[in-house]
């Protein structure tokens, strides 16, 4: 008996090609999308930070992490933490977040304290620091000098290079060694590492 020989016909190849096409797309597309939504989140947080210091600013008429120890005792909490009042965010020899007495760190205790973030503010030193969207550390708000600006900055530990590159370009200048967002290490020369590298970035508020 003569056997019929049996396959997928070209139409069928061609259905099946349009449909794997289809779901690759979309699950490219959903990563664009989830990408998106946390350079978004990233961007809600920086803003937020900025908008909780001007208020502490406002409210209390000093810095958070300067506000005087016997001052913000009296007027946030009896374990509140302070500073020395003198006009500027230490930051431990540039350090960011440096331990439980730099003002840097005493920053998140004093805005959690006034209820302008939220947190545990009972919580000392680099382990009260926030976590960021992409799951390490702002590492601290601080005054300093960094490439050709001075003013206070906040500092965002390791987030991806191209989401560096991003935030630089939306905000500043695109260049890492200057202007109003800094990268403050792993850059090259200024430029930032897109194929996957890590850097730490610190943005003038």
């Amino acid at each position: 008996m003569n056997k019929r020989q049996s396959g997928f016909t070209l139409v069928e190849i061609a259905i099946v090609l349009v449909i794997i096409g289809l779901l690759l797309g979309g699950v490219l597309k959903g990563q664009e999308m989830i990408a998106n939504a946390r350079y978004k989140n990233l961007q809600s947080e920086i803003e937020s930070y900025k908008a909780a210091f001007y208020t502490f600013q406002d409210r209390f008429g000093a810095l958070p992490g300067d506000f005087l120890t016997a001052n913000a005792q009296a007027r946030l909490n009896a374990a509140s933490p302070g500073g020395n009042n003198n006009g500027l965010i230490g930051n431990n020899n540039n350090q960011a977040c440096g331990g439980n007495a730099t003002e840097a760190c005493v920053v998140w205790q004093q805005l959690k304290y006034a209820n302008l973030i939220p947190g545990d503010p009972t919580v000392q030193g680099n382990a009260g620091n926030p976590v960021h969207a992409y799951g390490a550390q702002v590492q601290g708000i601080f005054h300093g000098p960094n490439g050709n600006r001075a003013g206070v900055w906040i500092q965002l530990q390791n987030i991806p290079g191209d989401v560096g590159m991003r935030l630089d370009q939306e905000i500043d200048d695109a260049a890492g060694a200057t202007g109003t967002v800094f990268c403050q290490t792993g850059c090259t020369g200024g430029a930032y590492p897109l194929g996957g590298g890590l850097v730490t970035v610190r943005v003038l508020i």
